[in-house]
């Protein structure tokens, strides 16, 4: 499996942005395409993540309400809705996929390269 992120970029505070995650190769194998996020400094976390068939959807607390992923299963993408930007928000955006397993929070197979999001306040 490949995947491209894409659409992250410098935005103000209270700004939206929409990032994009292309997937290929071998998408047969995945059950879960994630969104992670890493701050300078800090460790890598979750963000977001839906099943491949779309009908299960999880967030963390911390961008519940702000931010909506979804699917578009014909083209094989995955969508990061981002509403009301906050400076805290800024990092390095990775989208990410994993077969197997319950916990859809941990042990994703594939990474993309991630892009970047800055919020400035």
């Amino acid at each position: 499996v490949q995947l491209q992120a894409s659409g992250g970029g410098l935005v103000q505070a209270g700004d939206s942005l929409r990032l994009s995650c292309a997937a290929s190769g071998r998408t047969s194998s995945i059950d879960y395409m994630g969104w992670f996020r890493q701050a300078p400094g800090k460790e890598r976390e979750f963000v977001a993540a839906i099943n491949w068939s779309g009908d299960l959807i999880y967030y963390s607390d911390s961008v519940k309400d702000r931010f909506t992923i979804s699917k578009e299963n014909a083209k094989n993408l995955v969508f990061l809705q981002m509403n009301s930007l906050k400076p805290e928000d800024t990092a390095v955006y990775y989208c990410a996929s994993k077969r197997g397993g319950v916990n859809y929070r941990v042990n994703y197979d594939y990474w993309g390269q991630g892009t970047e999001v800055t919020v400035s306040s």
